[in-house]
């Protein structure tokens, strides 16, 4: 995600191909790609009592591969409709869609293949519930969350984190079939995790969001107004990671850390509502992200120790 479309001297350029390639993959954005992926792949093997077997193992690397073509695929159409937000950013300017170093009709051949490539991956070899359910999220994200919601409501994280939060039911439908009670426990983590998370860095990003003309919570509802949001969902957040004990999903074991992990979390949360700095934003952004990571590790855990 380093990669910038900046010019280099002859003696530093990379080959035009390396270069080429580096930047159609960093319009994927690979970090994000793994979390989904990561996610997903919790998704199914909680679906699955017990050690899978090897063609189930098969399905499973079969299906992230499906989902993370169709994620990347989002992902760089994503860098064609916020090309101009893009270039006012300073996070995102490097960008290749931004910079223009790569065109408009280049990016969108090329999520129109890791579309079409994931998608008939998913509907040959896996199941056609998982494909659609796939396509639905692309939707979401690429069309309704980033061109309708994001630049015309605060709300955009709230509404528009259902998207982010689908990786679990793809995974869980991807193994079973179906979409059960369980996955949507798991979605409903995501989905309550999201606007904490993304509101931590809008705060210490705010100018660029103002500058960029996007009614990120901060600019239209003010830091302390954000922050006190924050600190609420973290407390509803909190409940919710519990769900998956009381549900019967996991033992112990996963109780502790997510209680351990929620609290820290809050913690977070409440020391940015009473004392603001970017730095601590920072941290916090940082953490939410080993929040739910370590929280679908401990899960995962879990259910080999529990059966």
């Amino acid at each position: 995600m380093s990669t910038r479309g900046s010019t280099t001297s002859s003696a530093t350029a990379l080959p035009p191909k390396a270069s080429i390639v580096r930047q159609f993959m960093a319009l994927t954005k690979p970090r994000v790609i793994q979390l989904i992926v990561f996610c997903a792949l919790i998704g199914m093997v909680l679906a699955i009592p017990g050690v899978p077997s090897w063609p189930e193992v098969a399905l499973a690397a079969i299906a992230c591969f499906g989902i993370w073509l169709v994620a990347a695929a989002a992902a760089a159409f994503n860098c064609i409709v916020e090309q101009r937000i893009d270039a006012k950013m300073k996070r995102t300017a490097w960008r290749a869609t931004a910079s223009g170093e790569l065109s408009n009709s280049q990016t969108l051949v090329f999520a129109a293949l890791l579309c079409g490539a994931g998608s008939a991956i998913l509907y040959l070899w896996v199941n056609p519930l998982t494909m659609w359910l796939t396509i639905a999220t692309f939707v979401g994200y690429a069309m309704v969350y980033t061109i309708i919601l994001k630049p015309l409501t605060p709300q955009n994280i709230v509404i528009g984190g259902a998207s982010g939060a689908m990786p679990p039911v793809l995974g869980w439908a991807a193994m079973t079939g179906d979409v059960g009670p369980q996955a949507l426990i798991l979605f409903l983590i995501i989905f309550l995790w999201t606007p904490p998370h993304f509101w931590a860095l809008a705060l210490y990003r705010v100018e660029d969001y103002r500058k960029a003309g996007l009614p990120m919570l901060p600019v239209t509802h003010g830091s302390e107004f954000t922050r006190l949001q924050i600190l609420l969902y973290t407390g509803v957040l909190f409940a919710a990671c519990l769900l998956p004990f009381v549900y019967g999903m996991s033992s112990w074991l996963y109780l502790v850390a997510a209680i351990a992990l929620s609290i820290g979390f809050c913690l977070y949360a409440y020391w940015l509502w009473r004392d603001y700095s970017d730095a601590l934003a920072r941290r916090t952004f940082r953490f939410s992200l080993y929040h739910l990571s370590l929280l679908f590790a401990a899960l995962l855990v879990d259910h080999y120790v529990y059966y």
